[in-house]
């Protein structure tokens, strides 16, 4: 495992959007794809999710970064520091980080990067943006965080789309965060989509529907070895909260919540019984948004734990695992922080005219 500490660096405020279009997991809407709707919502805890035919990754960003600047009172030249991490971005290049920055109207002087990651996506983004802002030079980070349209339109019960700001800033003395991190990319393929990058680009093989399982996927939709996830998320969660504990000399229980990547019901449920932890100390949002990847852990922060960010003085413990395979770990301790809620967006509502 590889361990990193960032002092001087503290949450300012997180905020979260999702389309306002939801989709209810029940037998009319999952006809063809192979599953009964109520074993699936049982088994993965999905009962609906949010999901949109045009709202991309950024736009959600976008409308929950206005939102979160006012609530904070930032002024948009005060922001050093723009990070973008998704798996759908914008365009193959440029980077959407740079899109963005012109969206916003932030200082032409900011720092702009885009990174590439799935369930482990916000642990890694806030290592990479708080590091940035730990010597004092930059002071001010917006790092956004999301998944949203898919590439093609096949659709899949277990997904929502959600896109989310969490705005970071220097702080002298703060005690930061400490990470934990982790990679195995044997198993590169169990969460794959196969076709359209560089290595297969996109020909009309890509579009033929292989059967795998009980449904029949392209070469363009996203491929799970259900078996093998669930063996690896199961494991190395808990593993590397105890890890990430005993090497930090904490305790977990002292810990105040844990919160997980959003897999499945399923997995959470074995990782809470593999750590010993109340369901209460677990919080839970799956069941409302869907496996919104990357998303997830500070989605579930802005709607299950708004009232205690708020207050300040939380013990966390957040954990990221999947695609790559790759995982991830954070321990911190909230100072008190402006959490916007969960917003909704309507389809034309981005504001916005791409090429």
């Amino acid at each position: 495992m590889s361990f990193l500490q960032v002092k001087n660096v503290r949450i300012a405020g997180v905020c979260a959007n999702v389309p306002e279009q939801v989709v209810t997991n029940d037998e009319s809407s999952m006809s063809g794809l192979g599953y009964k709707a109520s074993d699936f919502v049982h088994t993965t805890g999905v009962a609906q999710r949010h999901v949109s035919q045009t709202l991309t990754t950024s736009d959600l960003c976008y409308k929950a970064a206005l939102r979160l600047l006012d609530d904070l009172s930032w002024e948009k030249d005060s922001i050093d520091c723009l990070v973008f991490l998704s798996q759908t971005q914008d365009y193959f290049y440029p980077a959407t980080s740079c899109i963005l920055q012109d969206r916003l109207g932030l200082s032409k002087k900011c720092f702009c990067e885009d990174l590439s990651l799935g369930c482990s996506g916000w642990v890694y983004g806030l290592a990479t943006t708080s590091s940035l802002l730990q010597t004092g030079d930059m002071k001010r980070a917006l790092l956004m965080v999301g998944d949203a349209k898919r590439h093609f339109d096949a659709d899949d019960p277990l997904f929502g789309f959600a896109g989310t700001v969490t705005a970071l800033e220097f702080c002298e003395g703060s005690d930061g965060f400490m990470f934990l991190f982790g990679t195995d990319g044997s198993g590169y393929s169990d969460i794959i989509i196969p076709d359209g990058g560089a290595r297969n680009p996109i020909t009309l093989e890509s579009f033929q529907k292989d059967k795998i399982g009980d449904r029949l996927y392209s070469r363009l939709e996203c491929r799970m070895n259900g078996m093998n996830v669930f063996l690896f998320g199961s494991s190395v969660a808990p593993n590397s909260i105890r890890e990430i504990c005993q090497h930090y000399n904490q305790k977990l229980e002292d810990i105040d919540y844990v919160v997980l990547h959003q897999a499945n019901k399923k997995m959470l449920s074995l990782i809470t019984k593999r750590l010993k932890l109340q369901e209460n100390r677990v919080p839970i949002c799956i069941d409302r948004y869907g496996n919104t990847s990357s998303a997830s852990i500070p989605l579930t922060l802005v709607s299950e734990l708004s009232g205690q960010l708020v207050k300040g003085n939380q013990h966390l413990a957040c954990c990221g695992f999947g695609v790559g395979l790759s995982w991830g770990c954070v321990l911190l301790t909230t100072d008190p922080m402006v959490v916007s809620g969960v917003l909704t967006m309507k389809e034309d509502e981005a504001d916005y005219s791409p090429t």
